[in-house]
Formats: C-alpha cells, sequence, structure tokens
C-alpha cells in the first residue's frame, strides 16, 4: 500500500515537472520566433494567474451549481453523516459539508479549494445501491482527494493546459503574420539553426496542445489511484472500495448531471468506457480493472 503511495506521487510530480518544461519550452520557442516573447509572457502571467485566483476561490460552486447539487443536513440523510463523520475523525480533516446530487445512477465526487473548504458530493443512486463498508469505501477516496489537494491541483493543471493553448495559438498566428519568416531573415537567410528553430516552433505550435492534454489527464489518472490507495488505508479495509467499483461500473443508469467539464471529478468516469488504448489516453481515469486489481494486491 505504501509502496503504491510513494509511487503515484512520484509519478505525478514527474508529469507535473514534463508539463512545466513543455511550458518554458514553448516560450522559449516563441520569443525565438517572433522576437516579441517578453510582453506576450507578461501577459501571459497575469492571464494564468487571474484563472488561478479564480478557478481557487469560485471553480467549487460552479460545480455545485452545474451538478446540480443541493446541501443536505444530518437529519435528512443520518447515514451518509455517520460515515462522513467517522471517517473525518480517523483522516484528521475538518468536516466537509455534505452535498446530494438527486439521480439514480451511483457516483461521487469532492470539490473546495482546501480542507476547510471543501465538499463530498453523493447521487441518492449511491446511498440505495451501496452497503456500509461499500459507501465507506467510496467516502474513503473522496476524503483522500480532499487530503491529497487533488482538486488544487487539477485546478493548475487545468491553467497549465491553458497557457499551453495560448502560447501555441500565438504561434501559429505568427506563423500567419510573417513573424517567423521575419525571424528568419534577421538571424541570416543561410543560418541552420534559425530553420530547425523555425520548424521546432511550428511542429509545437501544432502538437502541444494535443501533448498538454494527455500530460492532464495522465496526471488525473495517476491521482484517481493514489486516492484509491490513500482511500483503502483509512479504511484498512481494500475489498470495500474495490467492490464499490465494480458496483458503480457495472451500473448502467446515465447520469444526467455530468459533464465533460466536470466528468473528471467523479469517483468513476461517468460518461463513457474507456476500454482500448486510444480511449484511454484521453480518459481521465484509468480502467476499472486495474484500479480493482491494484486494490486487490494491498
Amino acid at each position: 500500500m505504501y509502496e503504491q503511495i510513494a509511487s503515484n506521487k512520484r509519478r505525478s510530480f514527474l508529469l507535473v515537472f514534463f508539463f512545466l518544461a513543455l511550458i518554458f519550452l514553448l516560450a522559449w520557442l516563441f520569443e525565438q520566433m517572433a522576437g516579441m516573447g517578453t510582453e506576450g509572457l507578461i501577459f501571459a502571467v497575469i492571464l494564468a494567474v487571474g484563472m488561478t485566483v479564480g478557478s481557487y476561490y469560485y471553480s467549487d460552486k460552479v460545480v455545485l451549481a452545474m451538478s446540480k447539487a443541493r446541501p443536505v443536513t444530518k437529519e435528512e440523510f443520518p447515514y451518509l453523516y455517520n460515515v462522513v463523520e467517522g471517517l473525518t475523525i480517523a483522516a484528521g480533516l475538518p468536516q466537509p459539508r455534505c452535498y446530494v446530487i438527486d439521480d439514480t445512477a451511483p457516483n461521487a465526487f469532492a470539490t473546495g479549494r482546501n480542507p476547510k473548504n471543501s465538499v463530498i458530493v453523493v447521487t441518492t443512486g449511491l446511498l440505495d445501491k451501496l452497503n456500509r463498508v461499500e459507501l465507506e469505501g467510496v467516502i474513503a477516496h473522496e476524503m483522500s482527494h480532499i487530503k491529497n489537494y487533488d482538486v488544487l491541483l487539477q485546478t493548475l493543471v487545468v491553467v497549465m493546459v491553458g497557457v499551453v493553448a495560448l502560447l501555441s495559438d500565438w504561434m501559429r498566428r505568427s506563423f500567419w503574420w510573417g513573424g517567423g519568416r521575419r525571424r528568419g531573415s534577421d538571424k541570416g537567410k543561410g543560418s541552420g539553426g534559425a530553420a530547425i528553430i523555425l520548424a521546432l516552433a511550428l511542429i509545437m505550435a501544432i502538437l502541444s496542445p494535443l501533448i498538454a492534454q494527455l500530460i492532464r489527464f495522465a496526471v488525473s489518472r495517476k491521482r484517481e489511484f493514489l486516492a484509491d490507495a490513500n482511500g483503502a488505508m483509512l479504511t484498512r479495509y481494500p475489498p470495500g472500495l474495490a467492490s464499490a467499483l465494480r458496483k458503480i461500473s457495472a451500473d448502467r443508469e446515465p447520469l444526467e448531471a455530468a459533464n465533460k467539464a466536470t466528468a473528471h471529478l467523479y469517483i468513476v468516469n461517468p460518461l463513457k468506457d474507456i476500454r482500448g488504448p486510444v480511449n484511454r489516453l484521453f480518459s481521465t481515469h484509468p480502467p476499472i480493472e486495474e484500479r480493482i486489481a491494484a486494490l486487490e494486491k494491498m
């Protein structure tokens, strides 16, 4: 269990590091190609900071509104509150607020900018279809997302995807405006180095948004594995979460409140099947079979 947690932390760190390296490479290529990188970088930083601050303070409210989640009281769902209270004490966290989505499809997610301002959201279908140990496994998984600041990490990654898209778009536009040709002429017509830089800039301008999205999905998948391992450690009963994952993934009722903007938050992807190598690359969740296999090895 501890090896699984340590491995996923290392892989998540490496993916984020690679993401930052991609951004710096794009910024350098843009400056080399167009000669206007400083102003562009300042604007990109200001935009990224504004997006980050807005996401940090308001993303949870937006997600709850989009998901049609409503706050609930202990009197309305004492069973849910009892499980959340027990796992909160075990995790050593402030108790998150509880929200419910009135939908028969079983699923759950966590949101909030930090443990003090966190929310756990479950569907009524989850409460109806899971037994006690399965519900504890799901709540422990979501508690782990809160404790590991996964929502904040995902916000950071989304912002980095936006910065990559912005830089690559500027690079493509500079080609259309002739900036690349001007930069090449400034360095000399016979300069092989300038031609290599221009070719690399063109390739990265086209491919970097796709690479950024693939890294984002990979980070999300690693954090799901990490939350599974942390959740199993919290309950000390991996079979509970494994059984819950089987039930949720086997349920074919559509979750009407879910969409592409919020699907990555849920414990199981509510939108589509991820079987096949191509679908796995573009999925925010690892295959259920792999998650269950990892839990069964603990």
